[in-house]
């Protein structure tokens, strides 16, 4: 990544071999011969890195160090000295010099180190952009991203903020619905009343009805008092019903006439008690294909999916992953305790090239790792999981193609399909993720090019 770079080197016949050595490799050389004038140019120009000599007469490179980190802290500096003793390079780096090298200089090292630096400088500039563009959203539940993807996600959450329609919340695993939730919640005109979440796959279908409609006195054994349900304490504010996709057949239409009618009645009572409460779902199932295998009630799938917001998954919101990455390394340093500042720019490579499968929860977890384990003030690619280190993209080539036979490109690609869904034993979600495309693309795409994208699947299964 070649870039502007500034010499400071008072040695004349050494200046003029690195200015004519970094040209030849593609950079932007400007050669000065002293400290001072070296402060003039910055102060009036824009760099991308700083390659100073550590011996010159008057202020010193040391001392030049000091004085850009603290004015231009955004210009990462490269020390350059005969003397390459460890104290030496110590004092470099605690002066704020970004990388050191020693005379007689190596000038692919050399290359190598400034490509390195030019490149931090690119990535945390981005990170700051991506901030500024964010417009520093923070506590009120908000998704950190600036993805046209994410930006379609925002828009709507805050189009539909103080609407009391109920919503629909898909995507995968990790993606940060229940974020999502609380950031209608936060927006609306709900605020001030409570957040009541509830996991619909994380307990038995009676606790399951329990927590939600409450029960009466002696409805069950261990009934030995009245409770209120979820609905009814989420009175003035937001239930949130989490994989609404795993609720039982047999509770979807109890579910579906407290939504219709806002009313329920407790397990065991009489009496059906109203609510006033706004309804967000959620879930990482296909509730359309639910309800093709009878799974799920249609019509409890159209009352919940009054408004769907989709959130896309990790992989498909490129740069987000960069501003995510500083955002939970600076929460985690500053939860540990750690002078942790940043991600290398080898590490952020890594990250970006990664799939995340299991979406912003497993980069979250990825960086709390990281930030514990790391004894530097960088993340580097050796703090990262083997995972995420060793990563390469998946992918499926046909085989046997004859080349004489002429097709469209639309029928290649069905083939192409076709090919990934045997590959994968007929998975739609495997050869969605092996393609890089969401289930609902691939679904588009099978049945334009079949008629029937349930039979193409099917017949990817068969021997």
């Amino acid at each position: 990544m070649p870039g502007r770079i500034l010499i400071v080197e008072d040695e004349r016949e050494m200046r003029v071999l690195v200015e004519k050595g970094l040209q030849r490799r593609g950079f932007q050389p400007v050669a000065v011969a002293a400290a001072d004038e070296a402060l003039q140019r910055i102060s009036a120009e824009d760099f991308d890195t700083v390659l100073t000599d550590l011996r010159m007469p008057g202020m010193d490179g040391l001392a030049l160090c000091e004085r850009i980190v603290l004015n231009r802290p955004d210009i990462p500096v490269v020390v350059v000295t005969a003397f390459g003793s460890l104290e030496t390079a110590v004092a470099a780096i605690r002066a704020g010099a970004y990388d050191f090298i020693t005379k007689p200089i190596d000038l692919d090292a050399l290359v190598l180190v400034l490509e390195r630096a030019v490149q931090h400088r690119a990535l945390r500039a981005e990170v700051r952009r991506l901030r500024q563009a964010l417009g520093e959203r923070e506590d009120d539940g908000a998704l950190v991203g600036e993805s046209p993807a994410l930006k379609q996600a925002y828009a709507l959450i805050d189009r539909v903020a103080d609407v009391d329609a109920t919503v629909l919340i898909t995507g995968e695993s990790g993606t940060g619905k229940e974020v999502a939730a609380r950031a209608l919640h936060a927006r609306g005109r709900r605020k001030e009343g409570p957040f009541v979440a509830i996991n619909c796959a994380a307990m038995p279908e009676q606790l399951l009805e329990s927590e939600l409609f409450g029960h009466a006195k002696g409805a069950f054994t261990d009934a030995k008092a009245a409770r209120t349900g979820l609905f009814v304490k989420a009175n003035g504010g937001t239930l949130f019903l989490d994989e609404v996709g795993e609720l039982p057949l047999t509770l979807q239409p109890k579910l579906l006439r407290a939504l219709q009618e806002r009313v329920v009645r407790p397990v065991g009572g009489d009496t059906e008690m109203p609510f006033d409460a706004r309804i967000v779902a959620a879930t990482n199932r296909d509730l359309e294909l639910a309800v093709e295998e009878d799974r799920f009630r249609e019509d409890l799938y159209y009352r919940l999916n009054v408004i769907g917001i989709e959130l896309p998954p990790l992989r498909a919101r490129g740069n987000d992953v960069l501003l995510l990455s500083q955002r939970f390394v600076e929460q985690f340093a500053s939860r540990t305790g750690k002078r942790v500042d940043g991600l290398s720019p080898a590490a952020a490579q890594r990250l970006l090239a990664y799939g995340w499968p299991g979406n912003v929860r497993e980069l979250q977890n990825c960086i709390e790792r990281a930030v514990a384990l790391t004894s530097f003030e960088q993340l580097t690619v050796d703090d990262l999981p083997e995972r995420v280190r060793n990563y390469s993209t998946p992918r499926v080539v046909p085989e046997n193609t004859d080349a004489s036979e002429l097709v469209t490109l639309e029928e290649l690609e069905r083939r192409y399909i076709h090919r990934v869904l045997e590959a994968v034993g007929g998975s739609r979600t495997l050869a969605a993720r092996i393609l890089g495309v969401d289930r609902k693309t691939l679904y588009r795409k099978l049945e334009r090019g079949d008629g029937d994208g349930k039979d193409a699947a099917r017949d990817a299964k068969k021997p």
